[in-house]
């Protein structure tokens, strides 16, 4: 499947028909809409049960269509409304009348698993979110959109491992703040070029970067060492989040490692940049993706 979200928005979005399509048709839709994705989908790793994989796909799928409902349209009213439309979908899933694909493979996940609503509505919260705020004044501000944009992730894959618990969540959320993090400091530039600015102003004002730098996308001394306690501030997350694995079945352990393990390949990425994210996008190799994995399954036969 080649992903034309255009194409699938005409086919399965609001102008669509009621037909509702089967089960078995669903769990291929989303199965497909995994693959074409599959390099940012690294959860569905070779160890994950076998049993799971079409729960993850269902999940993963029901992100992406929200993902893309609000950075792949037009934005701002017109996002806000698909996604408004998006979790009226989801309202249908769990009253047992889903029509999407994407809700009628996830209908019979949250079932099977006993999911809330919560985590899938939180995700879009962080959705509108990115419509409404371009730019955040406080550290507290930003780890309140992460709340929203990263931890219910983990949340979902504490559930489908069915271990979830708040003592294992709360360790979660530091995982999955890290990872937003890291994704933040890695794409400084990308998102100054859709009008998006994750670094908290009250920081810059710490460090002396003034708006003007920062629109000019001029690297100094100054956004060095801003870069610096910003990745040195990701990492404290993930030094937090590792009590996690212990706590973990065996089956979750190798991709909640590989989640830390890439969070942490990004910040050093980004510190091999010599923290000039400008200049160029900090990127982790294929190799070092390789042998992130190896690390990571080398570790699962350990534990």
């Amino acid at each position: 499947m080649s992903w034309d979200f255009s194409r699938e928005l005409g086919r399965w979005g609001p102008q669509a028909g009621d037909s509702r399509v089967s089960l078995a048709a669903a769990r291929s839709y989303c199965a497909a809409v995994s693959r074409a994705h599959y390099e940012n989908f690294t959860v569905v790793s070779l160890l994950l049960p076998r049993r799971l994989v079409r729960h993850f796909h269902a999940v993963y799928a029901y992100c992406r269509w929200a993902d893309d409902l609000a950075d792949e349209t037009a934005g701002g009213q017109e996002a806000l409304d698909l996604i408004s439309w998006w979790r009226g979908e989801l309202r249908a899933c769990y009253h047992g009348s889903a029509r999407h694909p994407v809700m009628v493979a996830l209908e019979e996940t949250i079932r099977r698993f006993d999911i809330p609503p919560e985590p899938f509505l939180d995700l879009l919260v962080a959705f509108e979110q990115d419509q409404r705020v371009k730019r955040y004044a406080t550290f507290d501000q930003l780890l309140g959109y992460c709340r929203h944009s990263a931890n219910p992730v983990g949340h979902l894959v504490l559930s489908l491992f069915e271990c979830f618990d708040p003592a294992r969540a709360a360790l979660a959320d530091e995982v999955c703040t890290g990872l937003q993090l890291a994704n933040f400091w890695q794409d400084v530039a990308r998102d100054l070029a859709i009008g998006r600015v994750y670094l908290p102003e009250e920081d810059r004002l710490r460090f002396g970067y003034p708006d003007e730098d920062l629109e000019a996308r001029r690297f100094t001394p100054a956004f060095g060492e801003l870069m610096r306690f910003e990745v040195d501030r990701a990492k404290g997350f993930f030094d937090r989040g590792e009590r996690l694995l212990s706590l973990l079945p065996r089956a979750a352990r190798v991709d909640v490692d590989l989640f830390i393990r890439g969070g942490r390949a990004i910040l050093r990425a980004v510190e091999r940049t010599g923290y000039d994210v400008w200049k160029r996008r900090p990127e982790v190799s294929k190799r070092e993706k390789a042998k992130l994995m190896l690390g990571a399954l080398a570790g699962h036969y350990f534990w």
